[in-house]
C-alpha cells in the first residue's frame, strides 16, 4: 500500500515529459477556469491516464479542440470518458484517428450508444467549411471500433493502472472514475449531481477517500431552487405563453435534459385537457433513435422509472411529437417546440429562434447550463437586439426565461459529498473562473481546521504533487497458511503485476499468476579421450558426493556429482554432463567442466587403486598437507606421543591438538581458541566438498 500522508504540491506549465518517480502531475488541457472542451491529463510511476475529450461548444474547427500540442499522445495507457456530451467526448473522433494515442479507451455502454448518435448530428448540423471540419461521419465509426465499454463498479485494470467507476448521475451512463496507481487513488467526477430527477439516479459516493479529487465547479457558490418550484416556474411559462398563442422554444441538446424536461412536459398535459389541441414537438433528427437508446437502459434509471415501465413505457410519451427538420413543421399557432442544440449556435434551435425572436408573444426557457460565446448566454441578459445565423440583425422580444434544469451540482451539494468523502487534495476544474474562485474561497473556510488543499489550475497549468510510496508484498497461497513468527524468513516466489507485489510458494504460481513453473535441462559435450577413471578419482579429491550409477537412456557407466550433474561418457573422445537448471547446480558444473578440461591437457597415468587403499593414501596426504599449514601458522608443532596429536608452541604457552575429534587443551585461553579455529579452517579446505541437505 502506498504511503500518501499530505503530499506537497506545487503549480507549473505543462511539459511533453512525465515523471517515473513518486511525482503526480495533474494537467488541464481544457475546462481549467472554463466551461467546455474537458480534458484532464494525469501522469504518475510512469503510468498516463486522460479525462475526457471534449470540444468547446463556443468555438469551431481546431480551436475548440483541447490542447492536445501540450502532451505526448502516444504516451497515454487509458481515456476515460465519463458521459456522452460534446463538451466531454466531441474530440474522441479526433483524437483517435489522427493522433498518435494508441491506448485503450473507456466508457459506459449507454455513453457509447449514445456517442454515436449525438456525433453523427453534431457533425451533421455544424455550420462551419470543411477546412475547419475535424472530422466526419467514417472517423466516429472507425472511432467506435476502439471504444471498449465497462460497466458501473467493474474493476478493469490496464498496464498497472486499475479504474473502476460509480454513476454520477447528470445524464444517463454518466460515471465518476477512480484510478489507482501503485496504491495512490484519484477520482474524476466529470458533470455529477447528487439530486435524484424524474429519471435518473443520484450519482453514489464512493465507499472510500482518495488522495485526489478532481471535481466540477460549473456553478461555484450557487444553489439551485427546490425541484418542484423550479418545475412550476418552468409550466406556468410554458401553460402562459401557449394560451395567449405565443410559441415556446426550449432550446435542448438532443439527449441529457431534454428526456427529463419531456416527461415533466407530457405529465403536465396529461393532467391539462385545455392544452391538449397545443402541440408539443420533439424537434431533433435524433428524436426516434433517441427514444429507443433510452428505451433499451431503462434497468440504468431511477426506482420510479423502472417501476414505470412494468406498466407502460414511460418514454412512450402521448402528447409529444418528432419533428425531423423545419421543413415539416406547420407554424399556424401556438406550439411548444424543444430543439437542439442547447446553445442556440446553429441548427433547428437557432433556425426557430431566428424566425421567432421578434414577436413578444414569444418566449424562449432556457433549461440549462449555458457556456460563455453562444447565443443562447447572450440572450440571457436581454440585449435589445441580436445577430441572426443569417448576419442581419433583428429586435429580441421575445421573453427569455432561464430556469435550470442542469444535472450539476450546486453548491450545498459539492460541499456536502466532499465533507464525505475528505479527499486531501481537491482539484476544480469545469467552472467559469469567477464561479471557481468563489468556490475556492467557500471551501478554504469549510475545511479550515484540516489540512486540505485546494487548486484551481488553469488550461496547461500542472499541479505537482509528490506522494513517498513503500513497496509491500503480500503473502498469498500456501505461505499466508501460517502466519510467520516474528523474525521468521519467507521465502517464496516474489511476484510483481504493475504495482502489486506478491509472495508465493513455487507451485501457487499459476494458481495465482498466469505464469508456471518449469525445469530447464542442461547437457553440454566436452571433448576428453583419456580414462573415465582419471575423472572419478578426481571428482572424489574435490566433493564429497560422488556416486557411481548407470545412464538411463545408454545404459554406460556415469557419475552424480552432488546429487545434481551426471557425468558420463557420451564416446571415447567426449564426455557429457547433465543437469537441471539452478544456481548451486550450475556452479557444481562449472566446476566439473573445468576439472575435465585440465585433465585432458596432461592426462597423467593413474593407477587405479582399490577404495580401501586409496582412501588410507587420502588421509596421509590430508594429514601431511594439515601438519604443513599448522606449522606456517604456529611455528613450533611436534607430534605428541600418541597417534593423531600434536603438541604446539607459542611463547612458552602449550596447545595439545586432538586432530581426530579436534579438541584442544590449553591453559591459555587464546591460544586454546586460535588453534581450534585454525584447525577447524584447515580441515575444511583440505577434505572434499560435503553433500549440503537442499
Amino acid at each position: 500500500m502506498a504511503s500518501t500522508g499530505q503530499p506537497a504540491s506545487s503549480l507549473k506549465r505543462a511539459s511533453s515529459t512525465s515523471s517515473e518517480g513518486d511525482e503526480l502531475i495533474i494537467t488541464p488541457l481544457g475546462a481549467g477556469n472554463e466551461v467546455g472542451r474537458s480534458c484532464v491529463h494525469m501522469s504518475y510511476k510512469g503510468k498516463t491516464v486522460m479525462f475526457d475529450c471534449g470540444i468547446h461548444p463556443a468555438f469551431s474547427g481546431m480551436a475548440a479542440l483541447p490542447y492536445f500540442d501540450e502532451i505526448d499522445p502516444s504516451a497515454i495507457d487509458v481515456l476515460l470518458v465519463t458521459h456522452f456530451h460534446l463538451d466531454h467526448a466531441a474530440s474522441l473522433p479526433y483524437f483517435l484517428e489522427k493522433t498518435t494515442f494508441r491506448g485503450r479507451v473507456f466508457m459506459t455502454h449507454a455513453t457509447k450508444a449514445i456517442y454515436k448518435l449525438l456525433l453523427s448530428d453534431y457533425v451533421k448540423v455544424s455550420k462551419v467549411s470543411v477546412e475547419d471540419m475535424l472530422y466526419d461521419e467514417q472517423d466516429i465509426l472507425r472511432s467506435m471500433e476502439k471504444i471498449e465499454v465497462i460497466d458501473f463498479h467493474q474493476t478493469l485494470e490496464v498496464n498497472g493502472v486499475r479504474f473502476w467507476c460509480y454513476t454520477a448521475g447528470h445524464v444517463l451512463g454518466a460515471a465518476m472514475f477512480m484510478v489507482d496507481i501503485a496504491g495512490v487513488r484519484v477520482l474524476y467526477t466529470g458533470d455529477y449531481s447528487r439530486e435524484e430527477d424524474r429519471h435518473l439516479r443520484a450519482a453514489e459516493l464512493p465507499q472510500f477517500s482518495p488522495d485526489v479529487c478532481i471535481i466540477e465547479s460549473t456553478y461555484g457558490v450557487q444553489t439551485h431552487q427546490p425541484r418542484h418550484i423550479r418545475e412550476k416556474l418552468f409550466t406556468d411559462v410554458i401553460h402562459s405563453t401557449v394560451s395567449q398563442g405565443g410559441r415556446v422554444l426550449i432550446p435542448a441538446y438532443a439527449l441529457g435534459r431534454a428526456q427529463e424536461l419531456l416527461l415533466i412536459l407530457d405529465e403536465y398535459w396529461s393532467n391539462h385537457p385545455e392544452l391538449h389541441n397545443v402541440p408539443i414537438y420533439y424537434a431533433s433528427p435524433l428524436a426516434k433513435r433517441c427514444m429507443a437508446v433510452y428505451q433499451t437502459y431503462i434497468n440504468s434509471m431511477n426506482d420510479r422509472i423502472r417501476n414505470q415501465f412494468a406498466n407502460s413505457n414511460p418514454f412512450d410519451f402521448k402528447h409529444i411529437s418528432p419533428l425531423k427538420s423545419i421543413d415539416e413543421f406547420r407554424d399556424v399557432g401556438p406550439a411548444v417546440v424543444m430543439a437542439s442544440p442547447g446553445g442556440l449556435q446553429s441548427g433547428l434551435s437557432r433556425q426557430l429562434f431566428d424566425k421567432w425572436c421578434s414577436d413578444k408573444k414569444n418566449a424562449c426557457v432556457i433549461p440549462g447550463y449555458v457556456v460563455e460565446g453562444t447565443m443562447a448566454k447572450t440572450i440571457i441578459n436581454e440585449p435589445k437586439e441580436v445577430t441572426l445565423a443569417s448576419g442581419l440583425t433583428a429586435p429580441l422580444n421575445m421573453q427569455v426565461h432561464y430556469i435550470s434544469f442542469s444535472a450539476h451540482a450546486d453548491y450545498i451539494q459539492t460541499s456536502t459529498f466532499l465533507k464525505e468523502l475528505m479527499p486531501p487534495n481537491i482539484i476544480l476544474v469545469h467552472g467559469g473562473s469567477i464561479e471557481m474562485g468563489r468556490l475556492k474561497q467557500k471551501l478554504v473556510s469549510l475545511f479550515a481546521d484540516g489540512n486540505t488543499k485546494i487548486i484551481t489550475p488553469k488550461n496547461c497549468q500542472s499541479v505537482e504533487m509528490h506522494f513517498n510510496s513503500q513497496k509491500t508484498a503480500k503473502a498469498i497461497g500456501k505461505l499466508a497458511a501460517k502466519p510467520p513468527a516474528a523474525g521468521e524468513t519467507v521465502s517464496g516466489l516474489l511476484v510483481k503485476k504493475g504495482f502489486t507485489y506478491q509472495i508465493m510458494a513455487p507451485e501457487d504460481l499459476h494458481v495465482f499468476s498466469q505464469l508456471s513453473t518449469g525445469n530447464v535441462i542442461q547437457r553440454i559435450t566436452i571433448p576428453y579421450s583419456g580414462a573415465f577413471a582419471v575423472i572419478k578419482h578426481r571428482l572424489k579429491q574435490i566433493y564429497e558426493s560422488v556416486d557411481p550409477t548407470i545412464d538411463e537412456e545408454s545404459g554406460v557407466e556415469a557419475l552424480r556429482v552432488h546429487e545434481r550433474v551426471t557425468v558420463k561418457r557420451e564416446s571415447e573422445n567426449h564426455v557429457s554432463l547433465h543437469w537441471a537448471a539452478d544456481p548451486i547446480s550450475d556452479m557444481v558444473s562449472d566446476s566439473v567442466v573445468a576439472l575435465v578440461l585440465n585433465a585432458s591437457r596432461d592426462l597423467p597415468k593413474v593407477v587405479v587403486e582399490s577404495e580401501e587403499t586409496g582412501g588410507e593414501e587420502a588421509a596421509k596426504k590430508g594429514d601431511k598437507i594439515v601438519h604443513a599449514l599448522l606449522v606456517s601458522l604456529f611455528g613450533d608443532v611436534k607430534y605428541g606421543g600418541e597417534e593423531g596429536k600434536v603438541v604446539i608452541n607459542v611463547d612458552g604457552n602449550v596447545a595439545h591438538l586432538d586432530k581426530r575429534s579436534g579438541e584442544v587443551e590449553s591453559e591459555n585461553e587464546g591460544l586454546k581458541e586460535r588453534v581450534r579455529t585454525a584447525f577447524r579452517r584447515i580441515s575444511g579446505a583440505v577434505k572434499p566438498i560435503p553433500l549440503q541437505e537442499s
